[in-house]
């Protein structure tokens, strides 16, 4: 199984990142899987481009939903050579979604289960939630930025029920200090490239489905955190209904959860939901 980060944060600090001694990819590993993810170029522990050296307005956005549509292939080619297989389980998040649901839909024989965690869904004048930035290949996060981004549209009060402040101080600091240029600047801050809202206001403007769920042939999984902002149960509602050619689909709403719902306190009932899912798949396979 494979696992494609978001718009901002690469693979190896979400999916990766140890809380209370286990990260997502540890719990699905114990669970029996062998378990994969990818940093896109310019994310995570990935390498940064020239241009991501350069000032942001220098150049045009970079990495966008086709540039990570073949990077996914490479890294799926590659581990299906090396473990002598046909096939993988996907799980996107976020912008991931987007990634996943094109991948699975353009390349359905290399699929054989698809989770799309925050699954993103745009309708035609839709606006980012909490990600904006100016034209160019890059933007900049701080510490504050991530933290203020985690508690959107929540009271404190409702945020220390979902998450312990001391996690998301914690995370967002070693999430920023993942860019190797990151302490070059004061404060910290982390580049991500804008690719992926090059092509967010794209479909906003044209009203153009971002990938068309209705290629997709592999059994799906929508789960979405009751409270999340930025990847609303609506839209995974939006996607659910598209999804006409699959064998099997299911949608979960997990109650008590943002879009950081990966990160929360509730994140065991997300790793339960995926375990058990994929295992369901795998089994029938």
């Amino acid at each position: 199984m494979v696992f494609i980060h978001g718009a901002t944060y690469g693979s190896t600090h979400t999916f990766d990142y140890e809380i209370e001694g286990e990260s997502w990819m540890d719990h699905m590993a114990g669970s029996g899987f062998d378990v994969w993810c990818l940093d896109l170029l310019g994310y995570g522990q990935s390498d940064r481009p020239k241009v991501m050296l350069e000032p942001a307005e220098n150049n045009n956005p970079i990495v966008d939903t086709a540039h990570a549509v073949a990077e996914l292939d490479l890294a799926i080619n590659f581990i299906c050579g090396k473990r002598h297989i046909n096939s993988v389980s996907l799980i996107g998040y976020s912008w991931g979604s987007a990634i996943s649901g094109s991948y699975a839909g353009k390349y359905p024989e290399k699929i054989h289960g698809l989770v799309l965690s925050g699954a993103l869904w745009v309708s035609a004048g839709s606006q980012p939630r909490s990600i904006n930035a100016s034209p160019g290949a890059y933007r900049m996060v701080e510490v504050q930025a991530a933290m203020s981004r985690w508690a959107s549209g929540l009271t404190q009060a409702e945020l220390d029920v979902i998450v312990p402040p001391a996690r998301v101080q914690k995370w967002s600091e070693d999430t920023v200090l993942s860019d190797p240029q990151a302490s070059e600047f004061n404060p910290p801050r982390l580049k991500a490239p804008t690719g992926v809202l090059k092509d967010f206001q794209h479909y906003a403007s044209s009203g153009e489905p971002w990938y068309d769920p209705g290629s997709i042939k592999a059994p799906t999984l929508i789960v979405v955190g009751e409270l999340d902002r930025e990847t609303t149960p609506e839209q995974g509602r939006a996607i659910f209904t598209r999804l006409g050619n699959v064998p099997h689909k299911r949608m979960v709403v997990i109650g008590f959860g943002t879009h950081s719902l990966l990160l929360e306190n509730h994140r065991s009932e997300l790793h339960a939901v995926v375990a058990a899912f994929l295992l369901n798949v795998s089994s029938t396979k």
